[in-house]
């Protein structure tokens, strides 16, 4: 009895584990009776949930074949409808050629005119977006656009007054090349800042304002001025164009282009002289630095040899009363005070004394001879130099670019333009100062061989 009971204990138990969530949450049950009528109510609950479900099953499969049968007669309507859009697709398609081939055959050799027509339109409107007349005009290609646009459309013609104007503007465009006209316009400073001014316009060439040159954007419609000018006389010529009324006024103008083309580029772009210094580098400082002494040098000792020879030429005048404040009167000072010397003490002392004012005299011509030799082998020096860093920077990146190449080897070759410059001018003051100092030794050595020359008669 009890074996019984147990097993049916655990039967009940096990069910009760497996019932729903909902009967789980129930109350507990306090008998057996109670626990099994439990398990029963949620097995009928269960049932009914389930008949509802299929229920509603039914209901959905129901609609989905009334659905079906809608979406059918949807296609079919559709594929009806389509196929009657075919028909009348191919119908205006018919009519669309016969169309076409009445529009030729009305047309005529107005076909081919248009066809020049919007040939020449086109190529106006490059040419005008391009020129610095539409600095002028803006907004001349608007009326170019539409009508190429109605030249090239099979339902519009274009109209008489449009072909005439076409006509005007070729016209104008021609007439404007050979005007110089003053207006006023914006114009965009280097810093950035708007101002109105007036602008001269020379041609189809150049754009100028109060001195300056001026570029022009098409795709802005914007004149600017150029960051980096032309020389002054470029820029003086300029202004007086545009301050002139009336006559002729020599000015400079690119013609290789209406924006300022290359000429203008290559003019603006050279590197003025004290560019050209500046890339001597540290050699060119040197050699400048060696020929401003040579010079100063050369231009301190002609000044001194000037007021010498001036004292030895008033000396000369006055050989009597030697003066010490000139060389030949301290060499006739030393053959004063020997009056009873024999001839060959008087030509030696003499000549001990032309030889104390000897260096005086020729101070500074070694240097001078130095720095002449000294500066163009410097200038070869910077010129090797830079030709290393040159070829090293075409190993590094090539020599796909000539310009820079170029401008590499330029620069180098400054240094030795730079040497020469030094060195030619002085060696003509070494010259220049040699033949000056040569002059007053002349005049000593003269003066002592007389007065040797006279004590041997008096012996």
């Amino acid at each position: 009895m009890k074996m019984t009971f147990v097993k049916k204990f655990a039967v009940a138990f096990t069910a009760g584990v497996l019932a729903s969530g909902a009967f789980a949450q129930s109350e507990k049950a306090t008998s057996l009776e109670e626990l099994l009528k439990m398990v029963q109510e949620d097995r009928v609950a269960e049932t009914k949930e389930h008949r509802d479900r299929e229920a509603q099953f039914r209901r959905e499969k129901n609609n989905q074949a009334q659905l079906l049968a809608e979406a059918q007669a949807v296609q079919r309507a559709e594929e009806n409808r389509s196929t009657a859009l075919e028909k009348t697709q191919k119908e205006q398609e018919e009519l669309v050629n016969q169309k076409r081939v009445q529009l030729d055959q009305r047309l005529g050799s107005l076909k081919e005119l248009f066809g020049h027509l919007t040939s020449a339109a086109g190529d106006l409107r490059s040419n005008m977006e391009s020129s610095i007349v539409s600095a002028q005009y803006p907004g001349r290609t608007e009326f170019l656009e539409g009508l190429i646009e109605k030249m090239n459309s099979a339902t519009s013609l274009p109209k008489i007054e449009e072909i005439e104007r076409l006509w005007y503007e070729l016209q104008r465009e021609t007439v404007e090349a050979g005007k110089v006209v003053k207006f006023s316009g914006t114009v965009i400073t280097p810093e950035g800042e708007q101002l109105t001014q007036d602008v001269v316009r020379v041609g189809l060439y150049n754009l100028l304002s109060n001195g300056k040159y001026l570029t022009y954007s098409p795709e802005s419609g914007h004149m600017s001025e150029l960051t980096r000018q032309p020389d002054s006389s470029y820029q003086a010529a300029a202004a007086s164009l545009q301050s002139s009324t009336s006559g002729f006024t020599k000015v400079g103008i690119d013609p290789t282009g209406p924006q300022g083309g290359t000429y203008l580029a290559a003019l603006i772009n050279s590197p003025s002289l004290e560019e050209r210094w500046h890339q001597g580098g540290t050699v060119g400082y040197i050699i400048t630095a060696v020929g401003v002494v040579g010079m100063l040098l050369g231009i301190y000792r002609l000044i001194v040899l000037s007021i010498i020879s001036a004292k030895v030429r008033s000396q000369l005048k006055n050989p009597e009363s030697p003066s010490t404040s000139n060389p030949l009167g301290r060499v006739l000072t030393v053959a004063k005070e020997n009056p009873k010397a024999d001839t060959e003490t008087l030509e030696l002392k003499l000549e001990e004394a032309v030889l104390k004012e000897k260096p005086s005299i020729e101070s500074g011509l070694s240097l001078l001879k130095i720095i002449s030799a000294v500066a163009p082998l410097l200038g070869l020096l910077g010129t090797v130099t830079g030709m290393i860093v040159t070829f090293q920077a075409i190993t590094i990146f090539g020599a796909g670019d000539p310009k820079a190449m170029a401008g590499g080897i330029s620069g180098a070759l400054v240094t030795t333009v730079l040497g020469l410059v030094v060195a030619i001018p002085v060696v003509l003051m070494h010259t220049f100062v040699n033949g000056q100092a040569k002059k007053v030794l002349h005049v000593i050595e003269e003066q002592s061989a007389g007065i040797v020359a006279e004590s041997s008669e008096k012996a």
